[in-house]
């Protein structure tokens, strides 16, 4: 699972498209676009929650990341330790919990840091990271930046263009 295609990507795309739809209306007409800007960035925002919670997409990555941590413990025969999310914002922090040296220990977090979609691991619960809607919503205002920024070249074009009456 690449966390870029699974979680990000439809996220950084709904920016772009509506940051394209609404650079093209907004540059056109001076007296709305402060407006338009506005209601497609919260339009643009509003897809990506709803991408990260009703339609699942945090569900499932953390579904998925929880099954890969669980097939790595079993894997290494460490059945005693359990590796779920963080949760109460969900991040991408994978807590470890159960029995194990401290050798066992240093060795899961640093296997468990190189499974795909995981920050971090760790043993303790006590520092959160940054919540995964955040993330999300942090690639939708990127997609939607340069969503603008290619409407604004195409409308640059118009304009270079349309002085040039032959």
């Amino acid at each position: 699972m690449n966390l870029l295609w699974a979680y990000f990507w439809p996220a950084f795309a709904a920016g772009l498209l509506i940051g394209v739809a609404t650079g093209v209306i907004g540059f056109r007409r001076k007296s709305r676009r402060n407006t338009a800007l506005g209601i497609g960035l919260l339009l643009s925002l509003a897809l990506a929650a709803l991408w990260h919670g009703p339609l699942g997409a945090a569900d499932r990555l953390s579904s998925r990341v929880e099954a890969d941590a669980e097939a790595t413990l079993q894997f290494y025969e460490m059945t005693g330790v359990t590796a779920h999310l963080h949760r109460g914002p969900l991040t991408r922090r994978l807590i470890l919990s159960g029995p194990a040296d401290e050798l066992q220990a240093r060795e899961l977090v640093r296997t468990m840091d190189t499974l795909p979609g995981i920050s971090r691991a760790q043993w303790s619960a006590s520092p959160a990271g940054l919540p995964l809607i955040v993330e999300g919503l942090g690639v939708t205002i990127l997609g939607f930046l340069l969503g603008l920024l290619l409407a604004y070249l195409v409308e640059l074009r118009r304009r270079y263009n349309a002085q040039w009456n032959w």
